[in-house]
């Protein structure tokens, strides 16, 4: 799978929900290209824009989509990597925000290991 193929997929799905990716084709696709190079890495979609650890119960929570995307989009209009964006983002009516991490640190530290 490539990650047009990836977005083909996903898009209806992730749509449906009310969620939608980022416009900017470019940034999307290499999103979703880094994602897949984490599934071959670490056999799951972790969040290219954050460090996993390899190991699936310390990167539970930022296995794309992360459990930080609906809060982000919800208060900033983005997810933190800036994949996932509300429908004024998509439409063109607020620029891409600046997210800031939600992650606690602590989970940050732990896949350092």
């Amino acid at each position: 799978m490539n990650a047009k193929s990836l977005y083909e997929t996903l898009r209806p799905i992730q749509e449906a929900k009310g969620n939608f990716f980022n416009p900017d084709m470019g940034m999307t696709l290499d999103l979703l290209g880094n994602l897949l190079v984490n599934k071959e890495r670490y056999g799951y979609m972790a969040c290219p824009c954050r460090l996993a650890s390899g190991k699936f119960e310390l990167d539970r929570d930022v296995v794309c989509p992360c459990q930080y995307r609906d809060a982000d989009v919800a208060e900033f209009g983005a997810c933190f990597c800036g994949l996932y964006v509300s429908d004024a983002v998509r439409d063109g009516e607020k620029p891409l925000p600046v997210v800031p991490e939600r992650r606690p640190l602590e989970k940050t530290l732990a896949a350092l290991g």
